[in-house]
């Protein structure tokens, strides 16, 4: 099948990024993935064939990420049905693309903990503490796929090196690496409509308050 025929939302993200024609980005532009792009090629455990499904699901995902971050408007999404769309993790409350819109996926994965309350922040103030924290990115790849369409499960690695201040704590300069499972379904067109994570976020957390308080806010 050629490239022209794949849905666009299970190709490469640089291709849903060049289509970008009226599109309404958070901050006014195409976001720029060529840093973790290049960290992905160089670090990453696996390289999936093209058309694997472990290949199709990563893809899937990475858009998924970027259109969540970076897309205003819902109905300019790829990678969701925004009808259908929810999202969980760990058994927790579900969420729609507009609480997604609206408060962001950090906030949204990691709720309520001692060390971090998503209740305290909004989607910029959430989003800019794990920026600053992972300076040069915070990187996913599927690692295995268990199952195929239309419930897709697999294995996941999130990482990336701990090197700014994260809530009044010092960096580590250590790499951080969260692991998961996903279950994911998708319709006939191969968009998500339900997404839920299983991730130990309280052992993330404890990574990057590690390097202690820092001397300014202790």
């Amino acid at each position: 099948m050629s490239e022209e025929n794949i849905p666009i939302q299970i190709q490469d993200r640089d291709n849903v990024l060049a289509a970008d024609d009226g599109i309404e980005w958070r901050y006014g532009k195409r976001p720029d993935y060529s840093g973790t792009n290049k960290t992905l090629r160089v670090q990453s455990e696996k390289h999936h064939p093209t058309g694997s499904l472990e290949a199709i699901a990563q893809n899937l995902v990475r858009t998924f990420e970027m259109e969540a971050t970076y897309k205003l408007n819902p109905n300019q999404w790829t990678s969701v049905d925004i009808d259908q769309f929810r999202m969980r993790t760990n058994h927790g409350p579900e969420y729609t693309v507009q609480d997604i819109i609206e408060r962001g996926t950090y906030n949204l994965f990691l709720g309520e903990t001692p060390i971090y309350s998503s209740k305290a922040e909004d989607f910029e103030s959430g989003a800019a503490s794990f920026m600053n924290a992972f300076k040069t990115g915070f990187v996913w790849e599927v690692i295995e796929a268990y199952s195929g369409p239309p419930r897709v499960i697999f294995k996941w690695r999130h990482w990336g090196t701990h090197q700014g201040e994260f809530k009044g704590h010092a960096p580590t300069n250590k790499l951080i690496e969260v692991y998961g499972i996903t279950i994911a379904d998708v319709n006939a067109d191969l968009k998500l409509t339900y997404v839920e994570h299983f991730f130990d976020n309280s052992q993330f957390l404890e990574k990057l308050v590690s390097g202690g308080k820092c001397p300014m806010h202790g």
